[in-house]
């Protein structure tokens, strides 16, 4: 024998090819196992043949893993009797209780398995020691998707019905009802809140039933809207369309007979609008419609005698729809893009609608103070002058306004028609530069959120500056909403 083989180890073996290379027992860096000082004697008859393949996972005694094993799996690892005993020198294969193997493959003695370790059904990921589960034992930890919970289920249904309602619009819509009460000469009460409801809910309404009534066409230019991506069933969204409306008149009923004919005439041009009149020619003036008649709603709502009525907020509900059919014009080519010259003609309109709402003059201003909430009657000789409480008013001449009141009034009108300018003059002018669709979208969003400087300009031009910066100051909000979900 090579005297250097008891230092170096077995000397090197051929290498075997086909079907006896997978009967080979594991390499040993111990003394070679003819070496008779190291190992003695050849294994006996009774003896397990390490030559032989052993029958899968059949042991001779039932062996509880060790802790650091338990989780990595029964085959042969690292952390394996065989392996281990075939890694480290001088451990002869049996002598630890549980690394000899079984001779006969095909009567395999049944395993005991022992305790698994603490902590490894955790490791493991689905309860089971060997860490294969449901997942396999080749996928790697950490690779399994996180479970569909109820709650992450809600959050994608809130989330689709939020972009089908174009959620981050609505805040453009209660302004209309508190500007037509302004220009009515009333101050906000519960008649105006109800008649905003009542806005709120047929502009909804009309959101729900215009991408029903777009479905189709919104699987081949919008495929990823709640209808068509099947987010939102077509049922569902004609559903909440008819519920919406039919709380919109409910609302509009409470506020008195003619919000409620207000309210009616507005619902049957947002129906309209959405099924026939959309994709004619009269669409945007359709559009513009249903805008002014939103603004006549609140004004509606709190006329009564001896105000000046829904006549003094007609010129405020014209201006509201002019500029909602410059935006409603411009949106019909947000999918195609084209037509430079539309932008530029929503530019126009919006600068002259924000050279009306700007305060005219340095005199004391053309704004009318705001009504109380009961307007007081004329100021007559008193009958009992000594009557306690009793303080003489006269009723402000129309056209004319205190001087503080004038100033502030006309100071809130300037900042929200500048603000209303600011708002949409940048995106028309890029849309009319470049025409694309992204643009073009771009500018009808600003369009659709520079309703509020709009609401806010109209509210202090009518006398309520206290209304107007209310409004003016819902427009970041708005903005910030509309990152998250798209008005258009």
């Amino acid at each position: 024998m090579n005297p250097l083989a008891r230092h170096r180890g077995s000397a090197p073996r051929p290498a075997l090819t086909g079907p006896a290379a997978r009967t080979q027992p594991l390499p040993r860096s111990g003394p070679a196992p003819g070496d008779d000082a190291v190992a003695g004697a050849r294994p006996g008859p009774g003896a397990p043949d390490e030559r032989r393949r052993p029958a899968p996972f059949a042991q001779t005694e039932p062996v509880s893993p060790p802790p650091d094993t338990a989780a990595r799996g029964s085959g042969r690892g690292p952390g394996t009797a065989p392996a281990r005993a075939a890694r480290e020198p001088g451990l002869p294969r049996g002598a630890d209780g549980g690394a000899a193997e079984s001779q006969d493959p095909a009567a395999p003695e049944e395993v005991a398995p022992g305790p698994p370790a603490a902590g490894a059904e955790m490791r493991a990921g689905h309860g089971t020691a060997d860490g294969a589960g449901e997942r396999g034992g080749d996928e790697p930890r950490g690779a399994a998707r996180p479970p569909v919970t109820a709650t992450t289920a809600t959050r994608a249904r809130a989330r689709a019905w939020a972009e089908l309602l174009r959620i981050s619009a609505v805040l453009t819509v209660p302004g209309d009802a508190l500007a037509g009460a302004a220009a009515a000469g009333r101050a906000p009460g519960r008649r105006t809140l109800l008649a905003a409801g009542a806005s709120v809910c047929l502009y909804e309404a009309g959101m729900a039933l215009n991408d029903w009534a777009d479905r189709d066409i919104d699987a081949i230019e919008r495929p990823g809207r709640p209808l068509p991506s099947g987010r939102i069933a077509p049922r569902a969204a004609l559903a909440a369309a008819a519920g919406l409306t039919v709380a919109g008149l409910a609302l509009a009923g409470r506020a008195g007979r003619p919000a409620l004919a207000a309210a009616t005439a507005l619902a049957a041009s947002v129906w309209a609008y959405d099924l026939h009149l959309k994709n004619t020619p009269a669409g945007p003036a359709a559009m513009a419609t249903a805008r002014t008649l939103d603004l006549l709603l609140g004004a509606a709502a709190e006329s009564r005698p001896p105000g000046p009525g829904m006549a003094a907020a007609l010129p405020s509900a014209v201006l509201l729809g002019a500029h909602t059919l410059a935006v409603t014009a411009v949106s019909r080519r947000e999918a195609q893009g084209g037509a430079p010259g539309v932008p530029l003609t929503g530019l126009l309109a919006a600068l002259a609608i924000g050279a009306a709402v700007r305060p005219h003059g340095t005199g004391t201003g053309t704004a009318r103070p705001p009504y109380d909430r009961d307007p007081p009657a004329p100021a007559r000789p008193a009958r009992h002058p000594g009557r306690a409480g009793y303080r003489r008013r006269t009723v402000p001449a129309p056209g004319a306004a205190a001087p503080a009141t004038a100033i502030t009034a006309r100071a809130a009108q300037a900042l929200c028609a500048a603000a209303y300018v600011g708002t949409v003059a940048g995106p028309y002018l890029h849309a009319a530069l470049n025409a694309s669709p992204p643009l073009i979208q771009r500018a009808v969003g600003a369009g659709i959120r520079a309703v509020i400087p709009l609401q806010a300009a109209l509210s202090a031009r009518a006398g309520a500056p206290v209304t107007g910066a209310a409004l003016l100051a819902c427009a970041p909000l708005a903005r910030r909403l509309a990152r998250k979900v798209s008005p258009t």
